[in-house]
């Protein structure tokens, strides 16, 4: 009777573990366009759905993703998902003439693996990485609920995703050149836009605000002022032991969870602190900034987003409430250099400093 109980046990938790798996199947384009990072400072990338950063993919630990890619470009592209352990699946890793052939222009190739791997994780194309994530904005995050959240994680109240990257002016146009050697990155953003081109976050006190952050292309020093932030997760995994930093240092393809109790109500800007990071084309106040702002503070008449439109959901936190998915990003939407830009759109997201 015990045994036959076991097995009864072991059948139903095999069950509930498959239910609450699930596929997710998604359809993605590339397509070549042209984005604003700074106010008279556009680059020519290769966009996944026509965004940078590319769309959210929001899925569970367990459940089996299958995104069909189809390439609208001029030259030839992959999607590998940085972080995934493709068990048993290594013929999704997307890496071109080693565990497939690159998708060439016009053509689709379908990728199908378990998310086996949770937390912060992105994905970015992998052919000639030095141009296709360094210079044409080829990556986007995908983030992967644990199925066994630490307790920490289940406090917090908001998500953010800060993408941090860096752009070459000298071959912003030029597709099919890399720059090497010699190549200059002089601007720098956060989820594709320089400060102030960018938006704040806004946050209550007692908020426990969780920052994902991911450099796809470029080494970071993040600063929060104010705060002291304790970061809980490295590529993804839980640290057995958090630790508290002010300032915390990445290398391109890092990621890191920092949890944040915000508790220290102003206005507080966040930085890289490489200081050339916070400088477009050489000129400073620009880069990779943003500000963090609590609710219930009054703005100063000269703060320069004061009485400006809020968009809610450039750093993610709103789409990642709307459950699993694909979630695409009008803020993050590249323009075709071939038509004319409506004037609303020209001025979305900039505020003239």
């Amino acid at each position: 009777m015990a045994k036959r109980i076991a097995i009864t046990l072991l059948l139903f938790l095999g069950f509930t573990f498959a239910a609450h798996a699930e596929l997710r199947k998604f359809e993605m384009t590339i397509e070549e366009l042209d984005l604003e990072v700074a106010p008279g400072f556009t680059v020519s990338v290769w966009a996944y759905d026509g965004q940078v950063p590319g769309p959210l993919i929001h899925v569970k630990e367990g459940d089996t993703v299958e995104v069909t890619l189809t390439n609208n470009t001029t030259m030839s592209h992959t999607i590998h998902w940085h972080g995934i352990y493709q068990t048993k699946t290594w013929q999704m890793d997307g890496v071109p003439d080693v565990s497939q052939k690159a998708v060439e222009p016009g053509d689709s190739f379908t990728y199908k693996f378990v998310a086996d791997k949770p937390g912060t994780l992105f994905y970015h194309c992998h052919v000639n990485t030095a141009e296709h994530i360094d210079l044409r904005g080829m990556w986007g995050p995908l983030i992967v609920d644990p199925k066994n959240p630490t307790p920490l994680e289940k406090k917090v109240t908001k998500d953010v995703i800060l993408m941090l990257s860096g752009w070459a002016s000298a071959v912003a146009k030029d597709y099919g050149e890399n720059g090497l050697p010699g190549r200059e990155f002089d601007f720098f953003s956060i989820n594709g836009k320089a400060h102030p081109h960018n938006q704040p976050v806004r946050v209550k006190k007692g908020d426990i605000m969780r920052l994902r952050l991911i450099a796809p292309n470029i080494p970071v020093a993040f600063h929060l002022h104010g705060h002291d932030s304790l970061v809980t997760h490295k590529d993804g995994l839980p640290l057995p032991k958090p630790y508290y930093v002010d300032v915390l240092p990445m290398q391109p393809g890092e990621r890191y969870d920092m949890i944040v109790e915000m508790n220290n109500p102003g206005i507080w800007m966040a930085h890289d602190h490489n200081e050339e990071h916070t400088t477009g084309a050489g000129k400073e106040g620009g880069g990779a900034m943003l500000v963090f702002e609590y609710e219930g503070i009054e703005h100063p008449d000269f703060y320069m987003w004061k009485d400006h439109p809020y968009d809610p959901d450039f750093y993610m936190t709103e789409s990642l409430k709307k459950g699993y998915g694909k979630h695409n990003n009008p803020s993050f939407k590249a323009f075709d250099p071939t038509e004319p830009r409506p004037a609303a759109k020209q001025a979305a997201g900039g505020h003239g400093h």
